[in-house]
């Protein structure tokens, strides 16, 4: 998985650095924060520009947006240090905590929610009604953005797991396709049997297929997960992070930048966080470490 680092090309933005070796802080000159496509990716690096362009202006200092490949990507890159303020879901963020040494200092709102559902989702005239359903039959062909995507996958096959299925890889075809948008896409392409996403997934694709309400229906939900995260170097000066921080939280008041928000991952808010809020999180990866760190 490591291998999706490769050519990340961020070398140039080390110059935003934490502690020298005689443990003073050297001058911030430029900071970058790393994205994961939620959506279309060529159209995430256009939308997340007037946020790097407006915290530059918030900070004194110049920021840029850099979209990566996937969280893998984006947790290596904070581990050596050339992303700096990275928007991690829950579990991206308890890997780059584990990882990178990364500190969570915001999270996003959601209309006023602080955590949010897994989705599974079916095509209309599917003749699956629940997740129960998805236990007994095998063989179904299950879409997802990310392995790493927390929504996406984890919290869901976690859940499958503990209402009997034994090995996750036996009894499903799974296969990611890089973005929620792509898996709401894949049902109506026909192309899966059910899809696990944020809730609601079907939004955001709703422009591009208005019908999409009626031709994929919503069988079941996860327990509530912990929501996304912005998180930055725990080696970044102090006063940094708290700059940064409240440059964020000044965007609650500011119209233009919550539609940007919005824009890039439907959030309609920022709010301070705390590394305990996301232990339900932890016992997740716990049971996926293996799995997932043996690549």
């Amino acid at each position: 998985m490591l291998s999706v680092t490769l050519g990340l090309g961020l070398a140039v933005a080390m110059t935003a650095c934490g502690s020298n070796a005689d443990g003073g802080d050297e001058e911030i000159e430029k900071l970058t924060m790393g994205f994961i496509p939620s959506q279309d990716a060529d159209e995430l690096a256009d939308t997340a520009q007037p946020l790097a362009d407006q915290l530059s202006e918030e900070l004194g200092i110049e920021v840029e947006a850099e979209l990566m490949m996937d969280f893998v990507g984006l947790i290596e890159a904070m581990r050596t240090q050339q992303v700096d303020i990275g928007f991690l879901n829950p579990f991206g963020f308890v890997q780059a905590e584990d990882r990178a040494d990364a500190e969570v200092i915001l999270k996003s709102e959601r209309d006023g929610e602080t955590s949010y559902l897994a989705q599974y989702s079916v095509p209309a005239d599917s003749d699956i009604e629940s997740i129960d359903d998805l236990v007994e039959q095998e063989g179904l062909v299950w879409a997802y953005a990310d392995d790493l995507s927390t929504s996406g996958y984890l919290f869901p096959a976690s859940q499958l797991r503990n209402m009997g299925v034994e090995n996750l890889d036996n009894h499903f075809n799974r296969f990611t396709v890089g973005g929620h948008d792509n898996a709401m896409i894949a049902l109506l392409d026909g192309q899966a049997d059910f899809a696990t996403t944020f809730e609601d997934g079907r939004d955001s694709v709703a422009d591009e297929f208005p019908d999409v309400y009626d031709d994929i229906r919503v069988i079941g939900y996860t327990d509530p997960i912990p929501n996304d995260t912005i998180s930055v170097r725990s080696d970044l000066p102090e006063e940094m992070k708290e700059d940064i921080k409240q440059a964020f939280l000044n965007f609650n008041d500011d119209e233009e930048m919550l539609e940007v928000l919005y824009d890039i991952y439907t959030w309609t808010g920022i709010a301070e966080a705390t590394s305990e809020e996301y232990d339900i999180v932890r016992d997740v990866f716990e049971e996926f470490e293996d799995e997932l760190t043996e690549e």
